[in-house]
């Protein structure tokens, strides 16, 4: 089965120069496909570069930014102690083992290596980085479970987005679509399409608390009872926004006047880890960013304030790809991100090529 939600921007900017060639290739891949992708590109609240901006369509983990910035909220407010420590097992409530190109236990791995894992217990900020830099579907679903999902959801109204559909708990979605029984696909299918957007976050948010507080649910999951159909289905109704709207949120992240210091500096530590490289130290003030995939979808939203003062926002979503034109766009992405915020030139021919 093809694994689910993986995280693909754990590493870049780390080297300094980029390649051209693999940016226009992204690029290009734009022009062609017109239909399956949407961007929306700003310099300086200038629009730059936009294609299909308002079009709804499907998040992946790029969501996340909304269950980080509540995080951030609230850490600032003291209602959350942002350094306390969490056992593991509470998080391993949420943990579907196959579903996530192993980031959780990658994760894990990356947080007892540096020494931050005391007596199986991570401390609650090391959850929320898990949750950018490993893309952990359990570490999101932990934290939406003692942030409230009410409020993560509020975030919607409070950035002013107008386009952006219900928020839910990524995990326990996967069980609407199990077919342990081998029920007739179709049938199945034809009764989740029939759910309006209120019973299905409904039916997601029972599954989430019995995931949360009991031991029952969790053991029925098997990830080969998710078909491909069963899997696509799920995808295309996964938590969908518009290029234009993650831009707005970029916005707010990168000026900093929204938000109190206190929440930005949480907020830098949890979304900005790139900037913990040196090199990138170099040339960026602050950036930040959060991006996902399915086997059919790949998304991400970045900001960054250079040395030079250019503020650049981003967000750029395909759907409906093949799994090959998925790994071969992933393998592009960190060289186009690096011509649109360090290449004027770059920017002007995106615009002129998809405006």
């Amino acid at each position: 089965m093809k694994k689910l939600l993986c995280l693909i921007v754990f590493a870049v900017f780390a080297k300094p120069g980029f390649c051209q060639n693999a940016a226009d290739s992204l690029l290009n891949f734009m022009k062609a496909n017109k239909t399956r992708c949407a961007i929306y590109l700003t310099q300086n609240d200038s629009v730059i570069a936009h294609l299909n901006e308002n079009k709804m369509m499907p998040l992946a983990s790029t969501v996340k930014i909304l269950v980080a910035l509540e995080f951030a909220k609230q850490a600032a407010q003291k209602v959350i102690v942002e350094n306390g420590y969490v056992a593991l097992r509470e998080l391993d409530k949420f943990y579907l083992p196959n579903t996530d190109e192993d980031a959780h236990p990658r994760w894990i791995a990356y947080e007892r290596k540096l020494g931050n894992i005391k007596n199986d217990s991570a401390r609650l900020v090391d959850i929320a980085r898990g949750m950018v830099m490993f893309s952990s579907n359990a570490n999101t679903e932990y934290l939406m479970e003692i942030l409230g999902l009410d409020n993560v959801k509020n975030n919607i109204e409070l950035l002013g987005l107008k386009q952006h559909s219900a928020i839910y708990p990524l995990v326990a979605s996967l069980f609407m679509y199990q077919n342990p029984r081998k029920k007739n696909e179709a049938d199945i299918l034809k009764g989740i399409a029939k759910l309006s957007e209120e019973q299905y976050c409904r039916y997601i948010f029972d599954m989430h608390n019995a995931l949360a507080y009991d031991t029952v649910l969790k053991p029925k999951f098997r990830p080969q009872d998710l078909t491909i159909k069963m899997q696509k289905a799920w995808s295309d109704r996964l938590p969908a926004s518009t290029a234009k709207e993650y831009v707005r949120i970029c916005n707010v992240l990168n000026n900093r006047k929204f938000f109190n210091e206190n929440t930005y500096g949480i907020l830098a530590e949890v979304l900005e880890t790139i900037m913990e490289n040196p090199e990138n130290q170099q040339w960026l003030s602050h950036a930040g960013m959060k991006g996902g995939n399915t086997t059919w979808v790949l998304t991400k939203a970045l900001y960054a304030t250079t040395k030079k003062g250019e503020r650049i926002e981003m967000a750029y979503f395909f759907n409906d790809l093949t799994p090959a034109e998925n790994k071969q766009l992933q393998g592009w992405m960190n060289n186009f991100e690096l011509a649109a915020l360090k290449d004027e030139n770059f920017r002007k021919r995106a615009g002129a090529a998809l405006n």
